[in-house]
C-alpha cells in the first residue's frame, strides 16, 4: 500500500462532550461517523490552553520547549524574552510538516495558526507548501471589525484582529460572505485539488477557530436549538454525564465534580438573564453543528476522490471547554464591556450575528467538561482532557472506545511512523534540535501493545502557574488560589 495521507482536524475549545459520539446533543452526523468506524479516545490529553497544545501537536514535545511556556497574549514580564517563552515556535524544534514535506509529502493548512505572527513563525516557514491562517488567537467569525480607533480598543479586542495570510502574503480584506470554518474548509479543499496533480500523499491540516468565542454562527442553524437550553446548564450536565455513561466514555460510578463558577446559578438570574444565557449556548451549539457540516465535506470530498481508506483521521480539541468570563480578566478591559454595548448589538434577536459579540460562560463550559473538573486554563482534568478520534482503515484497534492515557505529543511520532519516517533527533539541518516526547501509537492500534505509555512514565503539565503531574492512574495537581491549592484526582 503507498505511504499514508494525513488529516488532522482541531476543534477550538470544544468540550468534552459536545459532539454526539461522546455524549452530546449538538447535531455531529460526520464526526459521530469517524468515532464509531474509528477509535474513540476517553483518556486523551492536551495542554489546557490553545496556542501550547498547538506547539506540541505541530513539533511532538513541550510548549516550554517549543517556544509557548504561556500563551504569547499573557506572557508574564519575568519571563518575557526566555528560552521557551519566545511566544513563537522557536528554531530549538523541528515541525511535522517540515518533515513531511522533506519525505515528499504535499503540506497543507487552512485554519487558525496561533503559533506567530512574524514572517519567520508563519505557517509558510514552518513547513507548509500551502497555507491560509488566522495568525492571533481568536478573531470574529465573519470578519467583521467595528469602527474604532486602537486607543480606544480594549486589550481583548486588540488581540483578536483579524491577521491573516495566506502563503507568504498578508491579506489586507477579505472576501464577501466569510464565515471562518465555511472558508477555511474550502480553502483546504482548493489545496487538495491542487495537490492531486503530482499525486504525493498530503498533510492536511485543518484547524479551526470554531467554536472559540465570540458565539456566532448562521441564524438558521441558530434556530434548530431554539428552547432546547432554556432548563439551564445544570440539567444539561446530568443529561450529558448519564449520555457519557450509557456510552462507557466514563464509569457508571463517576460523580460529577462540583461546579466552580463566579455567576449565579440559573435559578438566582432573572427571565432575561436565562434567555440571554440559554441564547449563547444555542448559538454555541450551531458553531459545533456547522463546524461538523464543514468537516463532512472534506470527508465526502476524500470518499468521492477513492482516498479516504488511505487516509489516517484524527480529531481533537485544543483544550476543555472555554467558560471564562471576559469581563472579569483585566488584561482584556479597560472599557470591553462599554465597547461592546456601544460598537455591537447584542440584542437577543441578535446574538450570532457577525455585530455581536458574546460568550457562554463558566456553568455551560463545566456541562461538558463533567464528570471532571473545571475547564479550559486549568491543569486539572476538565481543562486538559478532550475528546479525540482517530480513524485509519488499516489499523487493528478500530470500532471501539479506547481508555489508553495519551498525549497531544503522541500525534507527531505516530504519523511519523505510520509514513515511515525518523525524527532526525537532536539535529536537523545543521540546527540543534530537541527530540519528541510523545510516544507513538502504533504498535497500540495494532494490537502489539496493551498501552501507549509505560506505567512508569511521568507526564507533566504547567501553565499559568497552574500545574499536573500524572503517573499511570495516579494525578497530583496544583492550582493556585482561588481555585486551590490542591491535590486531587
Amino acid at each position: 500500500m503507498s505511504r499514508p495521507n494525513f488529516l488532522v482536524i482541531v476543534a477550538d475549545d470544544l468540550g468534552f462532550s459536545d459532539i454526539g459520539a461522546f455524549g452530546g446533543e449538538v447535531r455531529t452526523p460526520n464526526l459521530d461517523r469517524l468515532a464509531y468506524e474509528g477509535l474513540r479516545l476517553a483518556d486523551f490529553h492536551a495542554a489546557s490552553a490553545c496556542s501550547p497544545t498547538r506547539a506540541m501537536l505541530m513539533t511532538g514535545t513541550d510548549h516550554h520547549i517549543a517556544g509557548i511556556g504561556s500563551m504569547a497574549e499573557v506572557l508574564p514580564p519575568a519571563v518575557a524574552g526566555q528560552p521557551g517563552y519566545e511566544g513563537y515556535l522557536n528554531q530549538r524544534v523541528v515541525t511535522v510538516p517540515e518533515l513531511l514535506r522533506d519525505a515528499g509529502y504535499a503540506t497543507l493548512m487552512a485554519g487558525k495558526w496561533h503559533l506567530g505572527d512574524r514572517a519567520a513563525a508563519r505557517p509558510r516557514a514552518r513547513g507548509f507548501e500551502r497555507s491560509f491562517a488566522l495568525l492571533p488567537g481568536a478573531a470574529n467569525h465573519y470578519g467583521f471589525e467595528p469602527a474604532l480607533s486602537m486607543e480606544r480598543r480594549p486589550g481583548l479586542l486588540r488581540s483578536t484582529m483579524g491577521m491573516y495570510c495566506e502563503d507568504d502574503a498578508l491579506l489586507t480584506e477579505l472576501p464577501d460572505g466569510f464565515y471562518s470554518s465555511d472558508y477555511f474548509t474550502d480553502k483546504l479543499l482548493s489545496y487538495l485539488d491542487e495537490s492531486q496533480v503530482d499525486e504525493r500523499p498530503f498533510f492536511a491540516y485543518l484547524p479551526f477557530s470554531a467554536p472559540h468565542w465570540p458565539l456566532q454562527a448562521p441564524q438558521e442553524i441558530i434556530a434548530r436549538y431554539r428552547g432546547r437550553y432554556d432548563k439551564g446548564p445544570e440539567v444539561l450536565r446530568q443529561e450529558r454525564l448519564a449520555a457519557l455513561k450509557r456510552l462507557g466514555l466514563v464509569p457508571v460510578g463517576a460523580d460529577a465534580h462540583p461546579v466552580v463558577a463566579n455567576e449565579a446559578e440559573w435559578d438566582a438570574l432573572t427571565r432575561e438573564q436565562r434567555q440571554r444565557s440559554a441564547r449563547a449556548m444555542e448559538v454555541y451549539a450551531a458553531m459545533v453543528e456547522r463546524m461538523d457540516w464543514n468537516i463532512g465535506r472534506v470527508i465526502e470530498h476524500l470518499r468521492e476522490n477513492g482516498q479516504l481508506e488511505n487516509t489516517v483521521v484524527v480529531f481533537l480539541s485544543d483544550n476543555g471547554a472555554e467558560g471564562a468570563l471576559l469581563e472579569a480578566y483585566p488584561q482584556f478591559g479597560p472599557n470591553l464591556e462599554e465597547v461592546i454595548a456601544e460598537y455591537y448589538d447584542n440584542r437577543l434577536d441578535n446574538i450570532g450575528n457577525a455585530n455581536s459579540y458574546v460568550w457562554y460562560g463558566p456553568r455551560w463550559a463545566q456541562a461538558s467538561t463533567a464528570p471532571s473538573r473545571l475547564r479550559k486554563a486549568f491543569t486539572s482534568q476538565g481543562g486538559i482532557r478532550v475528546p479525540a478520534i482517530l480513524r485509519y482503515g488499516g489499523l487493528a484497534r478500530q470500532h471501539q472506545i479506547s481508555h489508553a492515557f495519551g498525549t497531544v505529543m503522541d500525534i507527531v511520532p505516530t504519523l511519523l511512523e505510520l509514513a515511515g519516517i525518523h525524527h532526525p533527533g537532536r539535529v536537523y539541518k545543521g540546527r540543534a534540535i530537541n527530540p519528541v516526547r510523545g510516544r507513538s501509537w502504533l504498535g497500540y492500534l495494532q494490537q502489539a501493545r496493551e498501552s501507549v505509555h509505560d506505567v512508569d512514565s511521568v507526564t507533566g503539565w504547567e501553565l499559568f502557574g497552574r500545574k499536573g503531574l500524572r503517573k499511570d492512574k495516579w494525578k497530583l495537581v496544583y492550582l493556585p488560589a482561588p481555585t486551590g491549592p490542591l491535590a486531587a484526582l
